[in-house]
């Protein structure tokens, strides 16, 4: 706060009393915002981690299941089966709320079909091409997974980057401009003091003359 916009008088440096107190006040629950938002970074952050690797694990898995399948069946038959089925995965969006952030969570229906619905004939084709079918939907639920903590996680970062911004903004620019507008008043004032309390010791001296 530039010193000329400031004006001297003890109303002012009341005003200016007052926002130091607020701007502070408003300084601390951001920190303690940012503080906790970190707290939960680091918890999804672990579960992230978890996901990460069952994503990799389901995906070799249900390569190398189609893999057998393709071998043993044939390409033609394990695409006439993919091909076969009817129901497809639903995703339903809802939210949560973590510290004041709105962060997506994730409910999937229809990832799992049983064997009798998968609309492909159980006579005609083998244990290997059901078994590739739930390691894919094994890999499916473990994606809508990752998908929803990911994206968490990505509010998350955005979220604290965000309010560290404006936590450094108060603590190094608006509260010393205030403490420094608020010093100034107080000097200005102190100053109209004593040159108010000189010249009325000049206009008794010049009565008493």
């Amino acid at each position: 706060m530039p010193q000329r916009e400031v004006k001297p008088t003890r109303s002012e440096l009341l005003e200016i009393k007052k926002r130091i107190k607020l701007t502070k006040s408003g300084y601390k629950i951001l920190k303690m915002k940012r503080d906790g938002l970190i707290l939960e970074f680091f918890k999804i952050l672990e579960q992230a981690k978890v996901v990460r690797e069952k994503v990799t694990k389901n995906y070799e898995t249900a390569m190398e299941k189609i893999a057998v399948a393709d071998a043993v069946d044939g390409v033609i038959a394990v695409k006439s089966a993919a091909y076969a089925l009817k129901t497809k995965p639903e995703i339903q969006l809802r939210s949560k709320n973590i510290m004041g952030l709105v962060v997506p969570e994730i409910e999937a229906n229809s990832i799992r079909t049983p064997m009798d619905q998968r609309g492909y004939g159980v006579v005609g084709t083998s244990v290997y091409i059901d078994e590739a079918a739930k390691a894919f939907e094994d890999l499916v639920e473990s994606v809508i997974e990752a998908a929803e903590i990911e994206t968490t996680m990505k509010k998350l970062l955005d979220e604290i980057e965000k309010t560290k911004r404006r936590v450094n903004a108060l603590e190094f620019k608006v509260i010393p401009e205030l403490q420094e507008a608020e010093a100034f008043i107080r000097l200005r004032l102190e100053e109209m003091e004593r040159e108010n309390t000189f010249r009325l010791k000049r206009v008794k001296q010049k009565a008493k003359a």
